[in-house]
Formats: C-alpha cells, sequence, structure tokens
C-alpha cells in the first residue's frame, strides 16, 4: 500500500512540474483523427476476447441512438468477439460532473474502449475548466487501466455550425483536441459531417426548416438527433473504427508522466453518503422504492428526509466538496455552512424544470485551502420555494394544488469531493 502510494505521489509531483499553461488556439475541423488509435481494443477484437465498451456523455449519448447502434454495429462487423456495453451517459450534463462519476459508472465496470462525448453539454464552459475535467477523466481511466483505449466523439448544437462552417472546431471541441493532441487520443468529428451536408442542401437541422424531398431531417430541436441523424453518427464510426484496426497496443500509462493542466481533476471522487453523516430522520430508500429504482444504478444508495432541521454533516481534507443529489417536484430548500460558516442560506432543490425528478448536484465548499480540515453541514429548512415558476409549463394553475408539488424534501446519495474524508 505504501509503494502504490509513494508512486502516486511521485507522479503528481511530476505532473506539476512538467505541466506548463496551456494556451487555447482554434482547432481546425477534420472528421477523424487517429492519432494513437485503439490498437489494445483491436488486439482483443482479433483475439475473439469479449470486450467491454462504455459510453461517457450526455443526453445525446443516453439516447436510444448511436449508442446502441454501434454495440450492434461491433457485434456485426466482429463476429468472433464478444461485446459488452457500458451505458454511462446522464442527459443534461457535462465533464464537470462526468469526472466525479467516471469512476462509478464506467471504470468500475473495468471497460477496454471509453467513447466520451460532452462537447455539447461543455459548449458554455471555459477551456480550462474543460481540460481540467476531460483531463480528469483521462488520467483516472489510464491509472485504473492503462490498456484502456479512449476515444473522444463530437456532437453537436445548431448553434456550432458558425464555426464549423468556416472549417473551424467550436471552443468546447477545440478545447478538446488540444488535449486529445497531447494524449494522443483519436476523435471523430460528428459535427463536421452534419455541418457539410447542411451546407450542401441534403440536411436540414429541425421541422422549423421545413424538411422536403430526399433531405435528411436531423433532430426535432436544436441538437438532439432523430433516428436519421444518429445513423449519420454510427456511419461515421463504422467508417472510422476499421481504419484504426493495425493501430498498435500501447501501455498508456507512459503518457501519464507529465500532464496537460496542472490543476487537472484526476483526484475527483465520489465517496457513498453514510448514515453517520445523517442526523434526524432520514430514510435510506429500499430497492423497490421508485425514487431508488429510476436513479439506483446511476448514483447508488439513495438517503431521502423531509424534515426541517435533518442534517448532513461530513469533515474532509481538500478543496472541493459537492453532493449528488436529486431535485424534484416535491423538493424543498437547504441551507450550508462550512467551517461554521453559513455559505448558502437558502439553496433550492427544486427548479422551473421540476415537474419531475432529476439527478443534480449541490455546490457545497469550492476553492478551500486543501491542506486544510473542514467540516461541511447542510440543513433542510422549513420553507418551501417558490413553485409557481412552473406555471408556464401547465395549463391551468390548479396544477400546482397536486401533493406532489408539496413538500421539504432532500434527496442525497454520494459525495463528490477534490480531496479525502477525515477520520
Amino acid at each position: 500500500m505504501k509503494q502504490l502510494t509513494i508512486a502516486a505521489l511521485l507522479m503528481s509531483i511530476t505532473c506539476s512540474l512538467l505541466a506548463q499553461k496551456p494556451e487555447y488556439k482554434t482547432v481546425r475541423a477534420e472528421k477523424f483523427r487517429p492519432r494513437d488509435g485503439i490498437g489494445n481494443v483491436m488486439q482483443k477484437i482479433a483475439a475473439g476476447q469479449e470486450v467491454t465498451v462504455a459510453y461517457l456523455g450526455g443526453s445525446i449519448t443516453a439516447a436510444d441512438g448511436w449508442r446502441p447502434q454501434t454495440t450492434a454495429w461491433l457485434t456485426h462487423q466482429y463476429p468472433k468477439a464478444k461485446f459488452k456495453e457500458i451505458h454511462a451517459a446522464i442527459g443534461g450534463t457535462g465533464s464537470d460532473l462526468g469526472v466525479f462519476r467516471v469512476g462509478f459508472d464506467v471504470l468500475q465496470h473495468n471497460p477496454d474502449l471509453l467513447f466520451v462525448e460532452f462537447a455539447v453539454n461543455d459548449g458554455g464552459a471555459q477551456p480550462e475548466n474543460i481540460w481540467k475535467s476531460m483531463e480528469g477523466i483521462v488520467r483516472q481511466t489510464w491509472k485504473k487501466n492503462a490498456k484502456t483505449d479512449i476515444m473522444f466523439v463530437y456532437t453537436i448544437h445548431s448553434g456550432m455550425t458558425n464555426d464549423l462552417v468556416k472549417g473551424d472546431c467550436p471552443r468546447s471541441a477545440s478545447a478538446m483536441e488540444l488535449l486529445a493532441d497531447y494524449y494522443k487520443i483519436p476523435s471523430i468529428n460528428f459535427a463536421l459531417e452534419i455541418t457539410q451536408l447542411l451546407t450542401a442542401d441534403k440536411l436540414v437541422f429541425k421541422a422549423s426548416e421545413k424538411p422536403s424531398g430526399d433531405r435528411i431531417w436531423f433532430a426535432n430541436d436544436d441538437c438532439h438527433p432523430r433516428e436519421e441523424g444518429h445513423r449519420i453518427y454510427t456511419a461515421m464510426l463504422a467508417q472510422y473504427i476499421p481504419a484504426m484496426a493495425t493501430s498498435k497496443p500501447i501501455d498508456h500509462a507512459q503518457q501519464l508522466k507529465g500532464c496537460f493542466i496542472e490543476d487537472n481533476l484526476e483526484n475527483a471522487k465520489m465517496l457513498p453518503i453514510t448514515a453517520k453523516m445523517l442526523t434526524g430522520s432520514w430514510t435510506s430508500l429500499a430497492a423497490t422504492n421508485s425514487l431508488q429504482k429510476s436513479f439506483g444504478s446511476r448514483m447508488g444508495q439513495l438517503w431521502e428526509s423531509g424534515t426541517p432541521g435533518d442534517k448532513l454533516r461530513f469533515t474532509f481534507k481538500g478543496s472541493l466538496a459537492k453532493v449528488y443529489d436529486l431535485v424534484g417536484p416535491n423538493g424543498g430548500k437547504v441551507k450550508v455552512t462550512i467551517d461554521g460558516k453559513v455559505t448558502a442560506n437558502s439553496v433550492a432543490r427544486f427548479d422551473s424544470y421540476c415537474t419531475y425528478h432529476r439527478i443534480a448536484t449541490l455546490g457545497a465548499a469550492a476553492n478551500l485551502d486543501p491542506a486544510a480540515t473542514h467540516t461541511v453541514e447542510i440543513e433542510i429548512l422549513a420553507e418551501q420555494p417558490d413553485r409557481t415558476i412552473l406555471l408556464p409549463k401547465m395549463k391551468s394553475p390548479d396544477e400546482l394544488k397536486q401533493p406532489k408539488y408539496n413538500g421539504t424534501c432532500a434527496w442525497f446519495s454520494q459525495l463528490m469531493l477534490i480531496g479525502d474524508l477525515a477520520e
């Protein structure tokens, strides 16, 4: 154990010494950059072994589209091998959550190939923040298994077409390409193909653009492909994966000697919330509970309370802490206290989309002294959020009188830390 700790420490020190602040620049868009390829995967395919393929991304990857289509294509294309799919995509989330959940959702399944799709949901993020999260995903993956091959894929939002028409990657994809160059990770740019079809008048983005004739109707909105759109994504993978058939197997550990950005999030982690962290009437949801059934595979064990005054309290040494939680129609408000000081008086676990429950993160502590030990306390408040923000989505104000919109509930599952729990 000491040897592993010393090795990890030395790697961290080496990374800090070698890292230089990278400079962002726009990258010219190409449909395919093979770089070091996926030689480890191809070796296992050629040997007829089982290959585990994980898909980490947002709603475009979560859809019944290019993800299962790609798994089906791999199974058909390489019948001697056996393919196992790991669905690790969550709608509306970017690499800033992906870097914390990659261990739980992906790495515990020991993937041989990891697709990473966050270009759309990272569209509003600064390059430095994208680098921190995406590099954290890469380094965590290769620290777990240096033979896992990674591939970046770039999907599209209609707002990205202005850059792509000029032949440039949008900002998020440019940032990812610079990182991919550093680590020699292959990438496939779905977005460029869509833009070229759009420019050639062979495709319309959405229904308001009046699809007609043999033009492809790509999406129902600004980014989520219809079946035809997903087929284009899959066809590109079917074209470019075989092009990497001759790539050589690589031990990616050699690429961890330096790092792209010094303060990357390779040490991001999720740790389960335990009963001893909770005070009050918290309930560990049963496997038969509807919320546990819906979210347990992603979040692990959920704890629920709707009692004002109930608290989550933990102590950690590090710089950042969040809580992996839910927001929902009966969500309440919480108060956050760090080291005895109230930092957030009233944080709603409810918003204008909460006609249903969905995964969220509750920011608790950030930019703290990483060498110090900090105590975080989150308390449920008696006051309910303003639910009238839902009225524009409702046919009648009477809908807000439904019991499901009444409550002060909180649902917590995991701690998201840059640091470690204190004893």
